[in-house]
């Protein structure tokens, strides 16, 4: 019973503070704390070397050398000179055929200087009479020592170069050069043949010799790039319009030319002229390409009489008109410039078809 009450009153004690206090709400205000991971920034990034296909920088220039008959005279002169130290030395018959052909030699004093003088000027012999070599007109000596340049000889005639350098003749005469057939595309992508003749020269002996394997296969690989770009540009046929095609061959080989002589240029090959000699459709395409001609040159055809007509039947109502010869209201004007066309179209006759190729 005593506990009963206790329970009432602490709840009417509650109810009142309850009653005459004001709500109190407690509010935890903690500061936000957001945990963010920095972590520092890995880029992978793939790093490969730059490869650039440069052209040796090397230029032709004059090769040294000397005229021949300066070596010439100089091998002979120590020709006798050996022969005659050889004579002295007893190293040479006296008799041959039982006749007497040379003196009885000297005594000799130092025979072993002797015979070190013979091959010396043995040597000198050979070096001299070893150099001799001829320039022929439309060739060069490409000289080197131990792989490295050491000049061009152009000069023609009896010519002494050094034994000791590697000597490569290299044609340098104006030549000419028909591909084969190149299989190709235009500017809409209808497969072509075609065929280029070019005309050419080396021009720097040095860089066509040291900068490039081989000129002329590098020349017949660059005439099938050059195809390639410049038959990318235009169309071979413009069956609707009269735009620049392909079949303009000076243009062509303009373009031809320019782009086969820029690629040529840093090996040291002249290209002079680029012309196509041959412009054909790839047999897979050729009938059908041959009918779309036929087919515009049929329409253009019947352009240009319906054009003629026109015209005609425009002078021949004005001429009416003009000298007072008839009145006409619009409907008899139409009816008579329709009349007029029929009978000026098939007065052509074979005129209006279509000439057959």
């Amino acid at each position: 019973m005593t506990t009963d009450a206790t329970t009432a009153e602490a709840a009417l004690s509650a109810s009142a503070v309850t009653t005459v206090l004001p709500t109190l709400t407690a509010t935890a205000v903690l500061p936000t704390l957001t945990a963010t991971a920095v972590l520092p920034t890995v880029t992978a990034t793939a790093v490969l070397p730059t490869v650039t296909a440069t052209v040796p920088d090397i230029t032709e220039r004059p090769g040294r050398f000397l005229p021949g008959w300066t070596a010439a005279l100089t091998g002979l002169a120590a020709a006798a000179a050996g022969a005659w130290l050889l004579w002295r030395t007893g190293a040479l018959p006296e008799q041959l055929a039982g006749r007497a052909v040379l003196p009885e030699p000297p005594a000799p004093r130092d025979l072993a200087g002797l015979w070190g003088a013979v091959l010396l000027l043995g040597a000198l012999t050979a070096f001299a009479l070893g150099g001799l070599t001829r320039g022929r007109p439309g060739n060069v000596w490409v000289l080197t020592r131990h792989g490295a340049y050491q000049g061009s000889v152009r000069d023609t005639g009896l010519l002494w170069i050094s034994p000791l350098l590697g000597r490569r003749r290299m044609d340098v005469t104006l030549r000419h050069w028909r591909s084969r057939v190149i299989e190709t595309v235009d500017a809409d992508g209808t497969p072509l043949h075609a065929s280029v003749l070019i005309v050419w020269r080396v021009r720097d002996t040095a860089r066509a010799a040291f900068a490039i394997d081989d000129h002329s296969r590098y020349l017949r690989e660059q005439v099938e790039s050059a195809v390639a770009r410049a038959f990318s540009r235009l169309p071979v046929d413009d069956f609707r319009g009269t735009g620049p095609t392909l079949r303009d061959g000076e243009r062509l080989g303009d373009q031809l030319t320019r782009l086969l002589a820029a690629d040529m240029r840093p090996v040291g090959v002249e290209v002079f002229s680029a012309q196509p000699v041959r412009l054909d459709y790839a047999p897979e395409v050729a009938a059908a390409m041959r009918r779309a001609q036929v087919s515009a040159l049929d329409a253009k055809h019947r352009r240009a009489v319906l054009d003629d007509v026109l015209g005609a039947v425009a002078e021949t109502v004005r001429g009416l008109t003009d000298r007072g010869l008839v009145q006409l209201d619009d409907y008899e004007r139409r009816s008579l410039v329709r009349d007029l066309t029929v009978a000026f179209y098939t007065s052509r006759g074979p005129l209006a078809e279509v000439p057959k190729k």
